[in-house]
């Protein structure tokens, strides 16, 4: 059986957020299987090592680091423009920049609430609008990444869980908009993963994690970036508007003494 229905090579993507954790794991799972891609993050001085670390592997696939704050229109426009100018086209967008941070609802300011929803929502907006023309070119792929937090929600989250959930929803209405164009929309909803952000605050290594092991609530960026290459991939073909929540062993109820 041929697995050539996983692979992605000759594609070329867009991966925001892509300094550190999931972002930058998927750039470097799309750039092993020959994806040329295009990576961003507020900060060039972030980014430009993970480029640089692609090019400089023995990985098939390109890279150019661009400094871009996704809810700034003018300079998403400037990012795709990059990534055509450079590769030639868009096949793939992954939506991965996002922002959080933990307060209960009376504290969170409005300037808090509205940086929160600015990055993720409508950063994932404005990616996706600008790079619409392009991705309909040849039928392409948009990867939102969302959270646990916008399926059920979460304390001390909740502008965190709303943004997300809103991602959610555009998901699912923007893939019934653009299946007619062959662009498959579709989002992950990951649960708990061991990025360096969860690391410095809690502890938790992605080291100590062992991929063999089923009974865990903790994740790998490398699974997520999978994951998000199977959505990419003509494997996928026939998932169009769907959020795979990856999270490992759901938290269920016990079950009553009997």
């Amino acid at each position: 059986m041929s697995t050539d229905q996983f692979s992605v090579d000759g594609d070329v993507a867009i991966v925001t957020g892509a300094s550190s954790g999931i972002g930058k794991a998927i750039a470097e799972s799309f750039a092993a299987d020959g994806v040329d891609v295009v990576i961003c993050s507020r900060e060039q001085d972030n980014v430009d090592p993970v480029a640089e670390g692609i090019i400089d592997s023995d990985r098939p696939g390109d890279a150019v680091a661009v400094e871009c704050d996704v809810t700034d229109r003018d300079a998403v426009e400037a990012l795709v423009e990059t990534t055509v100018e450079e590769f030639g086209g868009l096949d793939v967008l992954v939506n991965n920049a996002g922002a959080s941070f933990m307060a209960g609802f009376d504290d969170i300011s409005p300037n808090g609430w509205e940086t929160i929803v600015d990055i993720n929502i409508n950063g994932t907006y404005h990616c996706t609008h600008a790079a619409a023309a392009h991705l309909k070119e040849g039928g392409g792929s948009v990867i939102n990444l969302a959270s646990v937090a916008g399926q059920k929600g979460s304390a001390y989250m909740s502008h965190y869980g709303a943004a997300k959930a809103a991602v959610i929803n555009l998901t699912t209405s923007l893939s019934a908009e653009w299946a007619g164009d062959d662009v498959r929309v579709n989002c992950i909803a990951p649960g708990f993963v061991a990025t360096p952000g969860v690391e410095s605050q809690m502890g938790v290594s992605a080291d100590s994690i062992e991929r063999s092991e089923v009974d865990r609530q903790i994740g790998t960026v490398e699974e997520i970036a999978d994951v998000a290459q199977f959505l990419a991939s003509p494997a996928a073909s026939y998932l169009v508007g769907e959020t795979l929540t990856v999270k490992g062993v759901p938290r269920v109820e016990e079950s009553p003494d009997v």
